[in-house]
Formats: C-alpha cells, structure tokens, sequence
C-alpha cells in the first residue's frame, strides 16, 4: 500500500470520530442544543448506554483473545509513569499552586469516549472489548492519581479515599465489565430481541457522546490558553503518548494489542478532570483550556501517530 493510500486510511478511522465533535461545537453554536441537552445526553450515555455497549461487546467477544492481563498490567504501570513524569515535570517547572490542576490535565485522557471510539473504528469488536476492559483500569488509576495530585497542592483539602472506593465501585463502567466477564467466561448467550434491543440503545453512545465533547468545547478557552496550558496539552498529546508506546513496542505489544494502547495514551484530557478541579478549589479556568486545547489537538496528532505506527509497521 502507498504512504497516501495508508494516510487516507487512516483518515477514514479517526475523521469520522473528530467529525462528530466538530459537529456537535457546530450544533452548540448553531444553538440547536443547550447545556440542558448536554447534561442530560452526558448523564443517559455514562450511566445507561455506554455501560450497554461495553456490556455487550465483552459477551460477544473471545475472551481468549481479548481478556490479556499483560496488556491491562502493563497500562496500569505505564499511566503510573505518566503521572510520575507529569509531576516530576510540574515540581520543577509549575507554579505551586497549580501543579495538581497541570498534573491531571497531562496524564488523565478521555479514553472512555475518544480512546473507545477510536479502537472500535480501528478494530471493530476487538477495539471495544479490549477497551471497555482497559476502561476498568482507567477508572481505577486516574481517579486515585487525580485526587492525589490535586488534594497535595490544594490548601485545606484532603484525598477522601472512602468517598473516592465508594464511586468507583458504584461506577457504571466497572460495573458493566463486572456483569459481563462471568456471562462471556460462561458463554451464555442471552435472547436474540434482547440482544438486537441491546444493540439499537447501545449504538447511542459513541455518536452521542462525541457530539457532547464538542458542545462543551470553548473557543475563547483555546485562544486563551497560557503557557501552562500549552504546556500540559503538548505533555498529553505528544510526549507521554510517545514515551509510553515506545515501552509497549520494546516489552513486546505489537498489532492491535498496540493500536489500542497508543489511542488511549492519546486521547485528549477527559472532561471529567474539570469537575474533579471544579469540586477541590483548583483553577478550574486552566483545567478547561487545557481539555480544549488537547481536544482540538487531538484530530492532528492522533491521525499523525497512527499513521506512523502503520509506515512503521508496528500495528
């Protein structure tokens, strides 16, 4: 295949994904959906239909294939390092007071939404299976790092782990994987409507979810965006997604094992990191710049690193 033929194939897995948060800043200024819609299709995605679909992708998947503990170990340890050099980074480099806000923002990706579209585009049933695996791992580590960070360098608060234990095994993500790793270990095969209905409220997220990103994203953030946020969002898109994909090609993932950890190392910052901020008392202004900054870098350099790991002949 010619390097422009590979290029335009890798266009078509991450333009449609970009396209849809595109489309949804466009809607938003367009005034054709409020905040009350965003809220309310955010909510209905997380708690129902994104639980769905990872829930039906684990059951209809090889398990033998796709449960690999190498590869949820090996990204456990790797956004561990990611944190570690972010605010290694951040000591030397970041005011005082901001370094827990700068530290989330450049280890904490939106793998649950971008990451997870991204894979299922670029490997189908494997792509969401693998990922919404990998989604129990994320949730697990980003939330014990971001409230590490943050409560260190926010002055009368304090990391409330019981409150913290108590939202991550109330998830809905966790829970989904959870309910379904038995049902596919089992091979159970549940009803055929059930599934087909299953799959029709299922195909909502994606789709839904992308158009929300887009309609939170502000334009005045982006062009406001300081050095600090600068600063983070490079660290977020291109030098931890490189450290930590060039470790997983020297320990050994190679082919969609690989493709899957690099689109979530990649992912822009989650939305999340700014409700976390927002709820400690950090500078929130400077989480939102940064999560819109990684986002609209995210369409360049994302296209940029697949199609370099498939020239490269890596996935």
């Amino acid at each position: 295949m010619s390097l422009s033929a590979l290029f335009l194939a890798t266009l078509e897995v991450t333009l449609p994904v970009f396209a849809m948060v595109f489309i949804g800043l466009g809607l938003k200024r367009l005034g054709w959906i409020d905040q009350a819609f965003i809220a309310t299709a955010s909510s209905l995605v997380f708690k129902a239909t994104m639980p769905t679909l990872i829930f039906l992708s684990i059951i209809k998947a090889d398990l033998d294939a796709t449960l690999n503990p190498a590869l949820l170990g090996f990204f456990a340890l790797a956004t561990l390092g990611s944190f570690l050099l972010a605010w290694g980074w951040a000591i030397l480099r970041v005011p005082y007071v901001d370094r827990g806000v700068y530290v989330q923002g450049a280890f904490r990706g939106n793998c649950g939404i971008v990451g997870l579209a991204l894979a299922a585009g670029m490997y189908g049933d494997y792509g969401l299976s693998a990922g919404g695996l990998l989604l129990g791992v994320v949730i697990l580590t980003y939330n014990a790092f971001s409230v590490i960070a943050l409560a260190t360098y926010q002055e009368g608060k304090s990391a409330d782990w019981r409150s913290i234990i108590h939202h991550i095994v109330r998830n809905p993500l966790i829970l989904s994987v959870v309910a379904a790793v038995p049902v596919a270990a089992l091979e159970l095969r549940l009803p055929g409507w059930l599934m087909t209905s299953g799959e029709y409220f299922a195909s909502l997220t994606l789709p839904l979810a992308l158009i929300c990103i887009g309609a939170t994203l502000s334009l005045g953030s982006i062009l406001e965006s300081g050095r600090l946020a600068t600063g983070a969002s490079l660290m977020k898109m291109v030098t931890l997604p490189l450290a930590a994909t060039l470790a997983a090609w020297l320990v050994g993932f190679q082919g969609r094992e690989l493709g899957v950890l690099f689109l979530f190392f990649a992912s822009p910052t989650a939305a999340a990191s700014f409700v976390m901020v927002k709820a400690m008392g950090g500078n929130a202004a400077l989480s939102a710049n940064i999560i819109a900054l990684t986002t609209l870098m995210a369409s360049l350099t994302i296209t940029l690193g697949v199609f370099t790991l498939k020239v490269a002949g890596w996935i």
